[in-house]
Protein backbone atom coordinates (compact mmCIF):
# COMPACT_ATOMS: atom_id res chain seq x y z
CA UNK A 1 0.00 0.00 0.00
CA UNK A 2 1.04 3.47 -1.18
CA UNK A 3 0.13 6.58 1.12
CA UNK A 4 -3.35 7.23 -0.65
CA UNK A 5 -3.91 4.17 -2.90
CA UNK A 6 -3.90 0.06 -2.54
CA UNK A 7 -1.42 -1.03 -5.17
CA UNK A 8 -2.19 -4.99 -4.47
CA UNK A 9 -3.16 -7.73 -2.19
CA UNK A 10 -0.30 -10.28 -0.41
CA UNK A 11 -1.00 -13.13 -2.84
CA UNK A 12 0.92 -15.76 -0.87
CA UNK A 13 -1.78 -14.42 1.87
CA UNK A 14 -4.08 -15.13 -0.66
CA UNK A 15 -3.42 -18.80 -1.77
CA UNK A 16 -2.77 -19.86 1.90
CA UNK A 17 -6.19 -18.22 2.98
CA UNK A 18 -7.48 -20.43 -0.57
CA UNK A 19 -5.77 -23.43 0.58
CA UNK A 20 -7.35 -22.84 4.36
CA UNK A 21 -10.89 -22.80 2.78
CA UNK A 22 -10.16 -26.14 0.69
CA UNK A 23 -10.10 -24.55 -3.26
CA UNK A 24 -7.62 -25.86 -5.16
CA UNK A 25 -4.49 -24.11 -5.63
CA UNK A 26 -5.14 -24.01 -9.46
CA UNK A 27 -8.22 -22.23 -9.07
CA UNK A 28 -6.98 -19.68 -6.74
CA UNK A 29 -3.94 -19.16 -8.61
CA UNK A 30 -6.03 -18.63 -11.78
CA UNK A 31 -8.70 -16.67 -10.38
CA UNK A 32 -6.94 -14.48 -7.22
CA UNK A 33 -5.35 -12.26 -9.45
CA UNK A 34 -8.61 -11.22 -11.66
CA UNK A 35 -9.97 -10.80 -8.27
CA UNK A 36 -7.19 -8.41 -7.30
CA UNK A 37 -7.28 -6.42 -9.78
CA UNK A 38 -11.16 -5.65 -9.76
CA UNK A 39 -10.72 -5.14 -5.98
CA UNK A 40 -7.89 -3.01 -6.14
CA UNK A 41 -9.27 -0.62 -8.04
CA UNK A 42 -12.42 -0.64 -6.47
CA UNK A 43 -10.93 0.35 -3.19
CA UNK A 44 -8.58 3.36 -4.97
CA UNK A 45 -11.99 4.17 -6.19
CA UNK A 46 -13.74 4.26 -2.56
CA UNK A 47 -10.91 6.05 -1.40
CA UNK A 48 -11.05 9.08 -3.52
CA UNK A 49 -13.88 9.89 -2.54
Amino acid sequence: MLPGAVVGWDLNAALGLAAALGIPAPAAAELLPIIEAVMVRKMNEQMER
